[in-house]
């Protein structure tokens, strides 16, 4: 027998290497409880390090066996001593059988329109059938259109997208990007897509780990997010500073957790050189340590974006332009809007001319000075949204009704 109960979001993250999808999942699973107090959320995802985050109160994850992308473009288990396809295979199951068991409201599909390597087709396609109400969410750029276009019609993802998914939430502006731009979308996908503003951020109460006593005053975070491909702006900043140790701010290196050990090892030796530059591996609570910086420098992926944006953090962003364009495309369009500085990494990396842009930094623009309607509006926006799918939740279904074969 049916019986009423609270309304669920299942979130899916591809997420097996980097923090951007993971932190952006998490970030809405808060908002939508903090505004839903009947609400529960399940976040789905292979990030390795998913356990060294806090989460509010009604919402937790469930760790999918993590797999990684190889120089060559082939995925290989992660931790797991399997084959590949034995990996994918028990990760789209336990993606359907808590999808079956939870039976959400809602599920919001991250970046992947049918998850990596089509994992969650068949998750879509088992709760469609339940009613559930199907979401895309995509960040501001994904890539360049000659690239994402071919990508896609590979994957062949736009059936899912004309029949499968009920909304495309871009979580951006279309001032700065539109995500397909270029794709041939027919006009019942084209009306699916709303923009919802980017996403605010804003400190947590808990404490950041110990960290230097150069952050006790005014200092200069210099971000790679996740790290794995961040040691090019690191190394750059190294060489302003130690071509000119009476730069504005001292500097606080964030290497990130995914940076090679080798690297991490050679980065902090040179900073124990400088007496105004530190570094630290990682901090869970991120958004504490910008929010104490008196300036950011950033490759400039979306979360650090929305970071930078939220905080009003005057910034400089350095942004890679392999695999692919996303941050490049993100950072033109936000320096041409004056919200940020952006120099370009010709593989040269002069130390003058990143000790020349860290030296215009006091003299930018903070992002609040700078009017764009709607720019952080993207959490609001989600949770009107979201609104009518969970103040009416389904009811909930027998055991034997949520089983899957």
């Amino acid at each position: 027998m049916a019986t009423s109960r609270g309304s669920r979001v299942l979130i899916y993250s591809h997420d097996t290497f980097g923090l951007g999808h993971l932190r952006r999942c998490r970030t809405i699973a808060h908002s939508l409880v903090e505004n839903h107090k009947n609400l529960s959320v399940l976040i789905l995802s292979g990030s390795p390090i998913i356990g060294s985050f806090d989460f509010r109160a009604r919402v937790d994850f469930v760790r999918v066996p993590g797999v990684i992308k190889l120089r060559n473009g082939e995925y290989t288990s992660l931790n797991l001593h399997m084959d590949i396809e034995d990996t994918l295979d028990l990760r789209a199951s336990i993606i359907r059988h808590t999808a079956a068991s939870f039976d959400p409201d809602i599920f919001i599909v991250d970046k992947e329109p049918l998850g990596l390597r089509g994992e969650v087709k068949a998750t879509l396609e088992m709760l469609k059938s339940r009613g559930t109400r199907l979401v895309l969410g995509l960040r501001d750029v994904m890539d360049e259109p000659k690239l994402l276009a071919p990508e896609w019609q590979r994957k062949n993802v736009m059936p899912a997208l004309e029949d499968l998914y009920d909304d495309i939430w871009v979580y951006g502006l279309p001032q700065i990007c539109n995500p397909l731009e270029g794709m041939e979308l027919t006009p019942k996908v084209q009306s699916k897509m709303v923009y919802t503003g980017y996403l605010p951020r804003r400190p947590g109460t808990a404490a950041s780990v110990s960290l230097p006593e150069i952050t006790q005053r005014p200092f200069l975070l210099v971000t790679t997010g996740g790290g794995g491909d961040g040691e090019g702006l690191i190394d750059w900043v190294l060489k302003a500073y130690e071509s000119d140790p009476l730069l504005p701010y001292p500097a606080l290196l964030a290497l990130g957790p995914f940076m090679p050990p080798e690297l991490q090892a050679s980065f902090h030796e040179r900073a124990a050189q400088l007496e105004r530059v530190e570094a630290i591996t990682f901090d869970p609570h991120f958004e504490n340590l910008m929010a104490s910086a008196a300036g950011v420098v950033a490759m400039g992926g979306y979360n650090t974006f929305c970071e930078i944006l939220s905080l009003d953090k005057r910034a400089i962003i350095v942004p890679r332009r392999v695999p692919r364009l996303e941050q490049t495309i993100r950072a033109e369009r936000a320096a041409e809007l004056d919200l940020v500085q952006m120099i370009a990494d010709d593989g040269e990396r002069d130390a003058a001319a990143m000790a020349a842009a860290l030296r215009r930094m006091p003299r930018q623009k903070r992002p609040s000075e700078v009017v764009v309607p709607g720019l952080l509006e993207g959490l609001t926006n989600v949770n009107r949204l979201a609104e009518p799918w969970l103040v009416r939740a389904k009811p909930r279904l027998s055991r034997a009704e949520r089983a899957v074969g």
